[in-house]
């Protein structure tokens, strides 16, 4: 990132596409069992297709949940709640298939072990105020524009499914403007051209630019030579279920830093804070944020490992990519003597027995305020800790 010239491409997607409707729905039924049922074990994924929700998966709990209406309460709220969209929350079928979790897991995962195996990152940049890369907050702050102009029907014609796209520029490291930006807006037929219905009218697309586009991208990233890109095949009629199928998990790199840092592979959405996929990803990003907000690297990388059934990790790595004042290896020597990492300390810490995640499933997990590993309470300890 600190070459001469270098670009950064992120998009983003809307809570109506097809897949977050999946992450949505794993979350909600998750976070349905937590309410009741803390101790809740589950390992629940979505599917979604043309008028139909497929639920599945592993849950062990006290708890009972109406998965049915679990189902349609999400996905009306998502904005799937008329015909006209072509998936709707009243007529959608809903198959529900869940087991138990199975007990050659849960022997391990009943001592304080890790759920499965696995890698997670974690990540920190000084770039924005969220401690997120600007690409990122910039493809972010573009759907959720979106969401908000309709939800409050400022722009009457729009429908819940959308995908924003940034690529930004950078000088040596540095961003310095915008190459181009692409949103992708489903939208009713009575906005498309009447002289060719393969196209939605330039009056529509001028108003979408100017209510959602340019409100929230900095003037001083945007030139004349700036590409905006409004639904580029011409139209966006069909969309979300009716258009495309969905996935719990499809989307690991809008769930966490836009593809800045490499991914383990483990999603997040339908799983219980035992599953380190979540919650260990949860504290690398903690500690990666708190590490840049202490000012002892402009950037941090982190990175654990786990054993299936054992409590401790087997490694723990960070990274400031070339921009640490302290070197990396005292920083890590003092998060390994003060930080538990076994998954039972990791949840405690975290209070992640909670019905806290269908909201992450949302907007993205992290940069975003109200979730405990975007505190910054060991700004302080590491300091200390560092002498500085």
């Amino acid at each position: 990132m600190d070459s001469e010239q270098t670009s950064q491409t992120v998009e983003f997607v809307t809570i109506g596409h097809p897949d977050k409707v999946a992450d949505q729905i794993s979350d909600a039924i998750l976070d349905e069992l937590l309410a009741k049922d803390p101790a809740s074990r589950v390992a629940c994924e979505t599917f979604v297709t043309h008028g139909l929700v497929i639920v599945g998966g592993e849950i062990t709990t006290d708890a009972y949940v109406d998965v049915d209406n679990v189902v349609r309460s999400t996905v009306s709220d998502i904005g799937y709640n008329q015909p006209k969209y072509g998936f709707d929350a009243k007529t959608c079928a809903v198959i529900s298939s869940i087991g138990r979790q199975s007990p050659d897991i849960a022997q391990g995962v009943d001592t304080g072990g890790a759920g499965d195996q696995g890698i997670m990152y974690g990540y920190a940049t000084d770039e924005t105020s969220a401690y997120m890369p600007l690409a990122y907050e910039l493809a972010r702050k573009l759907a959720m524009r979106q969401e908000e102009v309709r939800r409050e029907q400022i722009l009457d014609y729009l429908g819940p499914d959308g995908k924003s796209q940034v690529t930004l520029e950078y000088e040596h490291g540095v961003p310095t403007r915008l190459h181009s930006v692409v949103l992708s807006s489903q939208h009713l037929e009575s906005v498309l051209d009447p002289s060719d219905t393969s196209h939605m009218s330039d009056a529509a697309r001028e108003e979408i630019i100017q209510t959602i586009v340019r409100p929230v991208l900095p003037a001083e990233l945007l030139d004349s030579n700036t590409k905006i890109y409004v639904n580029p095949t011409g139209r966006f009629v069909v969309g979300g279920p009716q258009s495309d199928t969905g996935m719990t998990g499809r989307k690991l790199g809008i769930d966490t830093y836009g593809g800045r840092i490499p991914h383990g592979g483990g999603a997040f959405s339908g799983k219980d804070p035992t599953k380190v996929d979540r919650s260990a990803t949860y504290l690398m990003r903690y500690i990666a944020k708190n590490v840049v907000a202490a000012g002892i690297a402009h950037r941090c990388l982190t990175q654990v490992a786990y054993v299936i059934g054992q409590k401790d990790p087997v490694s723990f790595e960070i990274s400031f990519e070339g921009t640490g004042i302290v070197p990396e290896s005292l920083v890590r020597k003092a998060l390994v003597e003060h930080i538990d990492m076994t998954p039972a300390s990791i949840i405690d810490f975290l209070d992640l027995r909670r019905p806290i995640y269908r909201k992450t499933s949302m907007h993205g997990h992290f940069g975003l305020p109200g979730f405990t590993w975007e505190n910054l309470g060991l700004v302080q300890d590491l300091k200390s800790w560092l002498s500085i």
